[in-house]
């Protein structure tokens, strides 16, 4: 059955089946699923008033327009189902316990400390592992997701837990949303002195979001002005009733910097891991889990910070982790030390990728590193299909012709020492809103110094290089200063964020505000041959001044507008300015229709400073 044609275009007609594309899909792809020619999709969509390619990726908006036309259900597949169809082809399962009931054993807890800046996470984190991250972060800020494991004490048996660390400023949203995607429970910090922030309120969402139990540490009950009472009220908005208000969440108070009550917080994330969740997996399948961090290193090249959820990873395991691949040829725990086989919620350092993962991709061990590395082709073909198709800007036949102008963009590069860290730094600056101007674009981003492809890549797109808490390589340094490639380096996020914002507005093409210089009345009108109507006026209030531009009020109507003071004179004398009180005499561009009582106004354009 053939479909009425579309501009001339005679199509198969659908009947309602639901076509599965993946996002960032092509029109060759929605016409292999159809039997279909590609250029006769092109076609319709061309008469649909959208241009675009046989092969470029395309917005979901367009896929779904497209499939309505045609009578199909156009069904976008979600990176998360395309990974589950991905791992399936390769008869991989993610994401469930293998065997049954008799094979799945006890687990530690995995927890994630949350909560407002400055509100005494990592010190409580310090507390906990009798460590300190916070003397080596940037302005106090903690920069970096880390794991650490911990064993504590209950009821006379030890029991580990696992600690996720996330950054706690709005800026690392996207890194602290990651940390709760993994977690069991979260540790929310609240200062006694303080009460509950932004922050604080957004933790909490996560959190619940996540369907992950709470734990509440009320932190500096040691200062003055501490009211640990204040914070069980004031979270019972929020839905966290305290225990002994009749609630089901543990509140702790304690003081970290004092060191106390610690060992009650690891207790209470125990006795709610106890009562609240049944934590168990198989440790004799093959390991799978997340990647929590990962960077560069000099000397050992990608290392990835991952967190084994179910199964046993190995040292010669064949792992993917998102669109990176590899062989594990060495693990470290958190205090550098070599193990051989991490069990489930045991976090892990992992040597061995052949690219640095990103923060929060799912990892998992397959049979042969050939089969890792098919994976990790296609998720990076895939990234990159959707990354092009969410890029492109519908361009339609009316504003073809404003497409084709030259639009204003900032572009950068974006380089950091592990990839949470260069996330969240994208993810904040493209929330930088200075109007439809100007735009900021990330043209690549990446783990690891900045090095001469990163300086080439600059070159020709014109682009300010970022290095965040990275330097540029010798050779690379060079060839910027050669270039005139502007690199710049940051070691906190809020000074990178305020110096782009500022670079972007200043990007921003001037606006013009009309400043009204002076008023003249006609009072006299003069005919000459050399220079055509010549009026003889009283200035009434401020200047008249030699070239201001000009207009003509007659009965408070406009008559002509925007013409120049082509010729102003006291008496017989040429004038710059005549001002109030005065009289002179001036003539107004080529326009010489003046009479008696006119008005005329003169102003000019000064440029508007912007908020």
């Amino acid at each position: 059955m053939q479909a009425p044609s579309v501009g001339g275009v005679r199509l198969p007609k659908g009947k309602g089946e639901t076509i599965r594309l993946p996002r960032g899909a092509s029109l060759t792809d929605f016409a292999d699923k159809i039997n279909a020619n590609p250029a006769s999709l092109v076609q319709v969509l061309f008469h649909l008033g959208e241009m675009v390619t046989s092969t470029q990726s395309v917005s979901d908006e367009i896929l779904e327009l497209l499939g309505g036309e045609m009578n199909y259900q156009v069904q976008v597949v979600s990176p998360e189902e395309e990974d589950r169809e991905l791992l399936d082809s390769f008869s991989i399962s993610y994401g469930e316990d293998a065997g049954g009931e008799d094979d799945l054993v006890v687990r530690p807890p995995v927890v994630t400390v949350m909560g407002h800046v400055d509100h005494g996470k990592t010190r409580l984190l310090d507390s906990i592992r009798k460590a300190n991250v916070m003397e080596g972060e940037a302005g106090g800020i903690t920069q970096h997701i880390g794991a650490y494991q911990v064993v504590t004490e209950l009821e006379g048996v030890e029991r580990p837990i696992t600690f996720i660390d996330t950054p706690g400023h709005e800026a690392f949203t996207a890194m602290r949303a990651r940390g709760a995607q993994v977690t069991d429970i979260a540790i929310i910090v609240v200062a006694a002195d303080d009460g509950v922030m932004p922050q604080t309120v957004e933790a909490i969402n996560h959190a619940q979001a996540a369907s992950v139990p709470i734990v509440v540490a009320v932190n500096k009950i040691d200062k003055e002005g501490a009211n640990p009472a204040k914070i069980r009220q004031q979270l019972t908005e929020y839905g966290l009733v305290a225990e002994e208000y009749g609630g089901d969440t543990m509140f702790v108070d304690v003081s970290a910097r004092q060191g106390t009550n610690i060992e009650g917080v690891l207790e209470a994330v125990l006795l709610t891991a106890d009562a609240a969740l049944d934590l168990r997996a198989n440790p004799d399948m093959e390991a799978q889990g997340v990647a929590i961090e990962a960077h560069l290193d000099r000397g050992r090249g990608p290392v990835a910070t991952v967190l084994v959820q179910r199964g046993t990873l190995r040292v010669g395991d064949s792992v993917v982790a998102g669109d990176a691949s590899g062989r594990v040829r060495r693990m470290l725990d958190e205090h550098g030390e070599d193990v051989h086989e991490a069990l489930p919620s045991q976090p892990v350092q992992v040597i061995g990728f052949t690219s640095v993962p990103g923060a929060g991709d799912t990892f998992l061990v397959v049979d042969e590193d050939r089969v890792a590395r098919q994976i990790a082709d296609r998720r990076r073909a895939r990234d990159r299909n959707a990354e092009l198709a969410s890029r492109r800007k519908r361009v339609s036949l009316e504003d073809l012709d404003a497409a084709l102008k030259e639009t204003d963009s900032l572009n950068l590069i974006i380089k950091g020492d592990n990839s949470g860290t260069v996330e969240a730094l994208e993810d904040a600056l493209m929330k930088i809103d200075v109007g439809d101007d100007v735009e900021l674009r990330v043209t690549h981003r990446g783990v690891g110094g900045i090095t001469e492809s990163d300086i080439n890549l600059a070159i020709a797109d014109n682009t300010i290089v970022l290095g965040f808490n990275v330097r540029a390589e010798g050779k690379a340094t060079e060839l910027a200063n050669r270039e005139g490639v502007e690199i710049r380096y940051y070691s906190v996020i809020y000074q990178a964020i305020d110096e782009i914002e500022a670079a972007l507005k200043g990007m921003l093409k001037p606006e013009y505000e009309e400043v009204e210089l002076g008023r003249a009345e006609v009072r006299d009108v003069f005919r000459s041959s050399k220079v055509g109507t010549i009026a003889g006026c009283m200035v009434l209030g401020g200047e008249i001044r030699r070239n201001a531009r000009a207009r003509l009020l007659r009965d408070n109507v406009v008559v002509v507008e925007n013409q120049p003071v082509s010729s102003l004179r006291r008496f017989k004398d040429d004038a710059v300015e005549v001002r109030e009180g005065f009289e002179c005499g001036l003539t107004l561009g080529n326009f010489n229709d003046l009479k008696v009582g006119d008005i005329i106004e003169t102003f000019e354009m000064r440029e508007k400073p912007r908020a």
